[in-house]
């Protein structure tokens, strides 16, 4: 998303986070496919992407017909909510993974 250093430490870059919640609602499969190529890189961060992203993914296959339904809305601003907001904002801590070091 980008992050911007200052004296008052690492925060979210506001104008990275507006892109997201100004993004307008697909009105066909390349629109889909614009948006899911920008969370395709967060998805490993959110836990059950596929199943949220699945009634907008399915949009993509050929043979189905573009219709936006409540569903594709719901999983398109519960996306925007999820990439916008804690813990998929937070800038990873290194020292919390490190495991304890064992003395001889």
């Amino acid at each position: 998303m980008g992050h911007v250093i200052s004296s008052e430490g690492i925060v979210v870059d506001l104008e990275k986070i507006k892109t997201i919640l100004d993004w307008p609602v697909p009105k066909n499969v390349v629109d889909i496919q614009s948006f899911m190529g920008l969370v395709g890189y967060y998805c490993r961060f959110i836990k059950g992407y596929s199943r949220i992203a699945y009634p907008m993914t399915s949009l993509q296959k050929k043979w189905r017909v573009f219709k936006w339904t409540m569903e594709c809305q719901l999983s398109f601003e519960k996306l925007k909510h999820l990439l916008t907001s804690a813990p998929i904002l937070k800038v990873a801590n290194p020292f919390v993974w490190m495991p304890a070091s064992k003395e001889l």
